[in-house]
């Protein structure tokens, strides 16, 4: 997620003091973020989209809950961690970002095949990592959590966490060392 968090209490605090409008700007700041993780959970984009959506409801009726020992983007990805959670237990698993599309390369088009291969094999070896271990391994790495915000998220003890992330890098390293070794 994006944003500064001393602005975004700002903002929290001109919301729950009336200025109800400002919680567009928080939509606009974390909205992407917040997609990317329905995106990892649910695989396509229109249960992403009420996802996102449904998240933010949540968070808005509970504005008032928050009390600014976290930052508001820990607060809310807690708040989406736990709506996907509930959402995929009646749906499918989770998928990882690694799994999905990012940003597409703009160099050679020897680049772009090699660079592919490489998305592709780091996305089969996140696949078959444990579902504990990948939702860790995604917000350490493409969300950039601290142990302490994935604490807060995931509810697992920090302890817990290092460990996953640990092994989820040690099993990414067998596996892609065998790939590099077929290929």
């Amino acid at each position: 997620m994006t944003g500064d968090g001393a602005e975004d209490q700002r903002i929290v605090t001109g919301i729950v003091s009336g200025q109800k409008e400002l919680f567009r700007v928080l939509v606009n700041r974390h909205e992407q973020a917040v997609y990317g993780m329905g995106l990892s959970f649910f695989r396509n984009a229109e249960d992403a989209a009420d996802f996102t959506q449904e998240v933010f409801l949540k968070a808005y009726h509970s504005l008032s809950n928050f009390e600014g020992r976290s930052r508001f983007s820990t607060w809310l990805y807690k708040i989406a961690y736990n709506t996907a959670l509930n959402g995929v237990s009646r749906r499918k698993e989770y998928q990882s970002l690694a799994e999905g599309e990012l940003v597409p390369d703009r160099h050679t088009p020897e680049h772009a095949v090699l660079r592919s291969a490489a998305k592709e094999a780091v996305a089969d070896a996140v696949k078959e990592l444990p579902d504990k271990y990948r939702i860790c391994v995604d917000l350490f790495f493409f969300y950039d959590r601290s142990y302490q915000e994935i604490e807060a998220i995931t509810g697992y003890p920090v302890n817990t966490i290092k460990s996953h992330v640990f092994r989820a890098k040690k099993l990414l390293r067998q596996k892609l060392a065998a790939y590099s070794e077929e290929g």
